[in-house]
């Protein structure tokens, strides 16, 4: 049948053309609403702009048909419906009911199949770039290799769905439901999924970096290895998910809940984790260089404070008393090399003596070494760890008598003499050596011991 007399019969009232051959015909601006197309073959068909509402196409063949803004909108039954390598850019198929429908590698680009009925349709290697899914069913769809950027899926249901490898940059996926759905490898780059249900989501390989997730429940999920770099998980429930070996730089994690979570070799440089709970968590490796731990709670339990440098140090306040006392004195004597540092040549000492082991840059609430190309702040960290061990003889810095620092690079001493400094002022400070050695524990890049005098 050629489109002439097609139309023509349409125009007499007749509504039905199953199992016609229409192959190739020019139907572009036809209006055809209403009409039933069971089982036609219109196989590269021209119907752009046309009007196919309220149509019935039930396993009609529209392969390589083009429908650039053509009306599709409520089908009524188009089950089985056959659009592969179709051209939808800017087509309309809202509310359509378009279950088992074949998609494969359609360009659907700025199409509208908002609320439309898509379960168990073929979208692999489809285009559907800003197109407009919102309250969709594409419940047990495939997407497999499909671009998706841009697209608006927001509140739609994607129950067991396979979305692997699928692109879906900056799309927005408020609210949707992808229980049990597979984006294995899918790419997600700054894509909104705030609140959506990934109840038993697969996301193994995938890319959330830049990711929006706040909200969202990934309990016990397996996430290692992922790039979440800079996403945002604020308040999300993350117990016990495996991290190990992700990278979280720059994430936000704020106010989440991430009890019994393995971040084993996980970066989180520059993490923001203000009051986050990581009781039970497994951090050992883990980097936290300049993240924000403001509040949080600590895998001990014990809520994070800021290091003694990251809080105003100040001049310390020296005891006279002490200075002058027999407990200790300094010696100075014109014989010897003036000091030339804040230290000096000799401290005379009596009362009981404590020896502190060397201290590197572990800070005990994280279990392991912080600030790993810093020398300042692994200096910072080494003082404070230091000052808690005094703390705990009943002791201070002022009782301090002997110092011996340990460099891994000896062009490290002004910066780390610049920190000593603000803990020993000159006219007080011990006696002290300073090497360079080959290697340190844990490969850190400062070291210091002390020993300390208090009164018997």
């Amino acid at each position: 049948m050629d489109a002439e007399t097609l139309l023509e019969k349409y125009a007499e009232g007749q509504r039905q053309f199953h199992n016609e051959n229409l192959r190739g015909v020019d139907l572009k601006y036809a209006n055809l609403s209403g009409i039933d197309l069971k089982g036609a073959d219109l196989t590269g068909v021209d119907l752009n702009d046309a009007n196919l509402s309220k149509a019935l196409l039930q396993n009609t063949n529209l392969t390589r048909a083009s429908l650039t803004g053509a009306n599709l909108s409520e089908l009524v039954e188009g089950s089985g419906l056959n659009l592969s390598w179709a051209d939808l850019s800017s087509a309309d198929l809202s509310g359509a009911n378009v279950s088992s429908a074949n998609f494969s590698n359609a360009n659907l680009d700025n199409a509208n199949l908002s609320g439309a009925k898509l379960s168990s349709s073929n979208f692999t290697n489809a285009n559907l770039d800003n197109a407009n899914l919102s309250k969709a069913n594409l419940s047990s769809a495939n997407f497999s290799n499909a671009n998706l950027d841009n697209a608006n899926l927001s509140d739609a249901t994607l129950n067991s769905a396979n979305l692997t490898d699928a692109s879906l940059n900056e799309a927005k996926v408020v609210r949707a439901n992808f229980t049990s759905a597979d984006l294995s490898r899918a790419n997600l780059f700054a894509a909104d999924l705030s609140q959506a249900n990934l109840t038993q989501v697969i996301l193994k390989g995938a890319n959330l970096q830049g990711t929006k997730i706040r909200g969202v429940n990934l309990s016990q999920k397996d996430l290692s290895g992922m790039n979440l770099t800079e996403a945002d998980l604020g308040a999300a429930n993350l117990i016990g998910v495996n991290f190990r070996k992700a990278c979280l730089k720059g994430t936000n994690l704020e106010k989440a809940e991430l009890q019994k979570v393995d971040l084993i070799n996980a970066n989180l440089k520059e993490a923001k984790l203000k009051k986050v709970d990581l009781t039970g968590a497994n951090i050992y490796g883990a980097t936290f260089k300049n993240a924000d731990l403001t509040g949080a709670i600590m895998p001990d339990g014990g809520v994070y404070k800021p290091i003694a440098s990251e809080v105003e140090i100040g001049k310390q306040e020296v005891s006279l008393e002490k200075v002058i006392s027999m407990t200790r004195k300094v010696i100075n004597t014109d014989n010897a090399p003036a000091p030339v540092g804040p230290y000096n040549q000799a401290i005379a000492a009596s009362g009981q003596f404590v020896f502190i082991a060397g201290q590197i840059a572990i800070d005990p609430r994280l279990g392991d070494v912080v600030y790993t190309d810093d020398v300042k702040k692994q200096t910072e960290q080494v003082l404070a760890n230091l000052e808690a061990i005094l703390t705990a003889a009943g002791a201070t810095f002022e009782d301090v008598v002997k110092t011996t620092v340990f460099l891994a690079d000896m062009n490290d001493f002004a910066a780390v003499n610049a920190v000593y400094a603000k803990y020993f002022p000159e006219n007080t400070a011990p006696a002290r050596a300073c090497v360079q050695v080959s290697r340190l524990p844990k490969d850190v890049l400062v070291e210091i011991d002390a020993i300390a005098v208090i009164s018997a």
